[in-house]
């Protein structure tokens, strides 16, 4: 057996092209474009590279891009001041704040100061608490990703057994949160899970989000499972996943590092900066996105 593979460049690609659609409904029906504003404190490289792919991809999609670039001792005042003029600015709909902040910054203050109407990446308490009680609100962009993958995959996820590993507000939570409004039977596991291996062969499911290469081995996984590799870890050998590439000869369905869920982030943000113009602008969409 030889896992298909997922390819979530190909998906992301086709996300973007029904977010670009629906940009130019709400340009028609409201007369303004979606607006995402990303923020980024100091020089991160990584950051810096990440913000610039996302305003790009932004303009791609129609939409407006603004760019706040701050230095690295900003204060929290001046942060929050800003993030106070990005709320109650009506031609903003999203508001991303470019993690991780300085040491001095206080992130959490920073997070829970955003519009949770705003918030498209998700990380407020408040979309957390929709999320947990089947609200309408926003998801972060990586766990949404990925179940846009698994439905892609199987359709209907009704009953499959999902072990999702890692526990991080970011994703494992979310993710297992997503897994169990879709009637799934979720397990979180993570470093001090007994006997982990034997927990990961019983699933269908297997999104490993914990940031250690190469570590779901073929011996845990389950024939025919799909697994869903959020992993990006840097090694002498280059990128790779949490998921040891060899689980593709039993495996049924499997993403690859890279190409597989990173670029379902960018897209899902996007998406979720369509969604929160069109609710703001009270437009409804033609299409699902």
């Amino acid at each position: 057996m030889t896992a298909r593979n997922i390819d979530g460049k190909a998906f992301a690609a086709g996300l973007r092209a029904r977010v670009a659609e629906g940009a130019a409904e709400v340009i028609a029906k409201a007369g303004r474009k979606p607006g995402l504003a990303v923020v980024l404190v100091g020089e991160d490289p990584a950051s810096a590279v990440y913000v610039r792919s996302k305003g790009k991809a932004t303009i791609a999609a129609g939409m407006e891009s603004f760019e706040h670039r701050l230095p690295a001792d900003t204060s929290q005042e001046t942060l929050e001041t800003l993030v106070d003029q990005l709320n109650a600015d009506p031609a903003v709909d999203g508001i991303l704040v470019q993690l991780p902040l300085p040491r001095h910054l206080d992130e959490s203050a920073i997070i829970t100061r955003i519009d949770p109407d705003k918030d498209v990446d998700g990380f407020h308490p408040v979309n957390a608490g929709r999320l947990a009680t089947g609200l309408p609100g926003f998801v972060p962009c990586t766990p949404l990703g990925c179940l846009m993958l698994l439905r892609d995959v199987h359709g209907d996820l009704t009953g499959l057994d999902a072990v999702v590993i890692g526990r991080s507000n970011i994703v494992g939570k979310p993710m297992a949160q997503l897994l169990i409004g879709d009637s799934c039977t979720v397990t979180v596991a993570h470093s001090r899970t007994l006997d982990l291996p034997a927990v990961v062969k019983r699933a269908d499911i297997v999104v490993a989000a914990v940031g250690r290469a190469g570590m779901v081995k073929p011996d845990w996984t389950k024939p025919g499972a799909t697994l869903i590799d959020v992993g990006i870890n840097r090694t002498e050998a280059g990128l790779v996943g949490d998921i040891d590439p060899a689980c593709a000869e039993v495996a049924g369905a499997m993403t690859p590092v890279p190409g597989g869920v990173g670029p379902m982030t960018i897209a899902v943000l996007l998406r979720n900066t369509l969604v929160s113009a069109a609710r703001r602008e009270g437009v409804t969409l033609s299409q699902d996105i």
